[in-house]
């Protein structure tokens, strides 16, 4: 529950005080369901649709692959854009969040519309390589204007859009860390999958894209929420601004 206003304080000191409450509830032992730390499988279920969104997003990819080995390119295209058309249609139809299916299939249509401008296989997962150093490029610019990235998205998911953490000097050295963690881990995920692209190992390339994508994403996760609980266990003191 958030903390009401203090009265007689201007309006952004009386923000930052009612920040400052919200952290040390975070940190205190018995803190209530509301204002802990959302556990593992909720960050995944947040951040990744779960298991049957890593599921779902991996779906299209296999078939492309699978096709593709045993038809061709053109009959691939056309099952991985079929089956993600599928997933998205069948969300709709339970009336289930179609966030994440609507992001997969955007990105499926793209890697089949230059694969089959270019004829070549090894086109349909550029994207995805080009998408994994942009992300990357854009967390490390966040560390060197010193916003951590990974601060901003936990304090959305975890702290109610509270940004206290920018004044909590182990915090932010925490996110600072883990937001370079993760531009790593996307830079190996692309890296990888670019010189299987130059390689023109088409196959390999495919299962290196479902092999390194959603399991690098939950160990990420997992590594996430561990430091973060870490770094606010056993704080009993609220951060002053």
């Amino acid at each position: 529950m958030t903390e009401p206003r203090p009265t007689g304080m201007p309006d952004r000191l009386a923000d930052e005080v009612v920040e400052e409450q919200d952290l040390h509830r975070l940190h205190e032992p018995g803190a209530g369901t509301e204002d802990r730390l959302p556990s593992l499988s909720e960050q995944m279920a947040e951040q990744l649709g779960g298991w049957r969104g890593l599921l779902e997003s991996s779906i299209p990819v296999a078939v492309f692959v699978l096709v593709n080995i045993v038809t061709g390119l053109y009959p691939a295209i056309a099952g991985s854009v079929l089956t993600a058309l599928a997933i998205a249609a069948v969300r709709l139809a339970r009336r289930q969040p179609v966030r994440h299916a609507v992001n997969g299939l955007l990105g499926i249509a793209l890697g089949a519309f230059l694969a089959y401008r270019s004829g070549d296989a090894k086109d349909f997962y550029l994207p995805g390589i080009y998408l994994a150093f942009g992300q990357a490029a854009v967390l490390f610019g966040s560390v060197a204007v010193r916003r951590p990235l990974i601060g901003y998205v936990w304090a959305i998911i975890a702290a109610g859009g509270k940004h206290a953490w920018l004044r909590d000097a182990r915090l932010y050295r925490t996110f600072v860390w883990l937001t370079v963690a993760w531009a790593v881990s996307l830079i190996v995920r692309g890296g990888v999958q670019g010189m299987l692209f130059l390689a023109d190992l088409d196959d390999l390339l495919g299962l290196a894209r479902i092999g390194l994508s959603w399991p690098m994403y939950v160990g990420m996760v997992g590594l996430t929420v561990w430091a973060v609980r870490r770094a606010t266990r056993g704080r009993p003191e609220p951060v002053t601004g």
